[in-house]
């Protein structure tokens, strides 16, 4: 049986625990140490970036990344055994290597659990299915991998604003390639998604502090990045604008569009350049779209023309209806149920905008009568109110007739008894 461990045994294991992390740390950054003295930029310059690297802040050194052996020093200043082959040494993985080279890690469900285990382990995977991937595969040398997205040292989270991935800096970082008439030429793929998305009300949104505004990532995806198919890309517009998509299944567009290798959303709205919808879009008149594809005397640009003119008339009755509620609120009287009645007219025209999708003026009936009816109880409220008020000024008007007669009565009485006393 072995005996107790005293104070001082204790102090003393602490001490050689700590001893051997401070050696271990130490070991780990002899590479570090060595790298930031070298003249060669590009040798000196990952040393100095790991100070910020994730990587390191969870403990990791050079050697869990490219092998060898920190702990062994250089000899004479020339022959290096910290990077003989027989310590694992890799150096600089190739081009085509650094997806595996990063995958060794973060493909390893039981390694990643270690350091984060929420973080996805199909990463990889995922980025052989991209077209960033399969061009790889084929041998081209100017397509994203890993570190073209996320830096080889110096790594950031993907949460910190600094990153090259963070929600605000994603689609400048897609630009270094998208936006290079060079890099792209090859593709033949447009160069101006850049400018187009800034522009656009997502871009806007995001620029405003919106992170959950989409970006790039949000609708090609990121490890598993793919080009726009014809559908693809409206599938993704589904699951923010999901009511939108609804409608728009069941309308006869889906199969037309289909049947014509037409994309859904982006026929309309566009794809990088998405303003903010408006209603203008519908109709025959300046700023529709729906003349781009119907013409005059057919049936769906009379079915146009039909929905466009249902819609102006639920505004227009809303329009009525809020200015009465208004005139009357301003004169001082009581419309706070007719205000809540008019949030009801206006979620109506919400859902109007939203079944317009459907294209069909059935559906969009369906809406707008609702909405018609609010928009109409909500001005005949207000219209109440205001035939109080002017209830109310004729009664004061009454009163202040007969409170003036009095008062006047009052004052020739007065001056009969003080001229009778006068006498």
């Amino acid at each position: 049986m072995s005996a107790p461990m005293t104070g001082n045994s204790r102090v003393l294991l602490v001490g050689s625990f700590i001893t051997l992390l401070a050696n271990s740390l130490s070991a780990q950054n002899n590479c570090i140490d060595c790298h930031v003295t070298l003249d060669d930029e590009a040798l000196s310059a990952p040393a100095r970036a790991m100070s910020e690297d994730v990587h390191a802040q969870a403990g990791m050194g050079c050697a869990d990344c490219h092998g060898g052996d920190p702990t062994l020093a250089i000899i004479d200043g020339d022959y290096d055994p910290a990077k003989e082959p027989s310590t694992g040494f890799v150096g600089a993985p190739g081009y085509a290597d650094v997806p595996q080279f990063c995958g060794k890690c973060h493909a390893d469900a039981a390694y990643m659990q270690r350091f984060n285990p929420n973080l996805a382990v199909d990463q990889l995977a995922q980025y052989w299915t991209s077209v960033h991937g399969q061009k790889l595969v084929e041998g081209a040398t100017d397509v994203a991998q890993c570190v073209s997205c996320h830096g080889a040292h110096g790594t950031l989270s993907p949460r910190d604003p600094r990153s090259q991935v963070y929600p605000t800096r994603v689609a400048e970082t897609c630009a270094g390639c998208h936006a290079s008439q060079e890099h792209m030429a090859p593709y033949g793929i447009p160069v101006d998604q850049l400018e187009q998305y800034r522009a656009s009300v997502h871009g806007r949104a995001l620029d405003g502090g919106d992170l959950s505004a989409p970006t790039c990532n949000t609708c090609h995806g990121n490890h598993g990045a793919t080009p726009p198919g014809l559908s693809s890309v409206s599938l993704v517009c589904g699951n923010c604008h999901a009511i939108q998509r609804e409608f728009f299944g069941a309308s006869p567009h889906f199969e037309a569009f289909a049947e014509i290798g037409e994309p859904e959303c982006e026929t309309c709205h566009g794809n990088h350049d998405v303003q903010h919808a408006d209603d203008q879009l519908l109709g025959v008149e300046v700023g529709q779209i729906c003349g781009d594809c119907h013409f005059e005397g057919e049936e769906p640009y009379n079915v146009a023309q039909a929905m466009r003119a249902d819609l102006e008339e639920l505004k227009t009755a809303i329009a009525d209806a809020r200015g009465t509620v208004e005139q009357a609120s301003v004169a001082g009287m009581e419309v706070s149920e007719a205000e809540l009645v008019l949030i009801d007219a206006n979620q109506a025209l919400v859902q109007a905008r939203n079944a317009v999708h459907a294209v069909s003026p059935e559906t969009l009936r369906e809406e707008t009568d609702p909405g018609r009816n609010f928009a109409q109880t909500a001005r005949e409220m207000g219209l109440f109110a205001l035939e109080e008020l002017q209830y109310r000024r004729r009664g004061l008007a009454v009163s202040v007739f007969f409170i003036l007669l009095v008062v006047a009565g009052l004052y020739f009485k007065i001056r009969q008894i003080e001229e009778e006393k006068s006498q």
